[in-house]
């Protein structure tokens, strides 16, 4: 069994040895050495920074749920944004025909060779 956890002197607990719930646990008060107004001293202050913290992760948990808030609406924006101008991209595409789209290739191809032949005589 694990050892009897210590708080201070005069108290200490060990686990149940009946078959109750395992979760369960003894406090057994030594007399001598009770000093209960500073154990209990000692758990108010404990249990108000346990509180604190507790606060602190709640303020910052609401801030990060408002912040991600934010990010899904400027995400959903963008995503209707982009929508939009594929929508327009398309509509100019099918309105203009595809001859950019060749004119493009031809600029393409024109530049390589270009860059080609640039190499090619600059080696000489």
């Amino acid at each position: 069994m694990a050892a009897p956890y210590r708080s201070r002197d005069g108290l200490s607990t060990r686990p149940v040895a009946y078959g109750g719930n395992s979760d369960e646990i003894q406090l057994r008060i030594d007399p001598m050495h009770a000093d209960f107004d500073e154990e209990v001293s000692g758990l108010r202050k404990q249990v108000r920074k346990l509180r604190d913290v507790a606060q602190e992760i709640e303020t910052e948990a609401k801030f990060q749920n408002d912040f991600l808030n934010q990010l899904q609406m400027t995400l959903i924006k963008a995503q209707a944004g982009v929508k939009n101008n594929m929508r327009r991209l398309n509509r100019s595409i099918i309105r203009e025909g595809s001859s950019h789209v060749v004119h493009v290739v031809l600029f393409a191809l024109l530049l390589f060779f270009v860059v080609y032949f640039l190499s090619k005589f600059s080696r000489r």
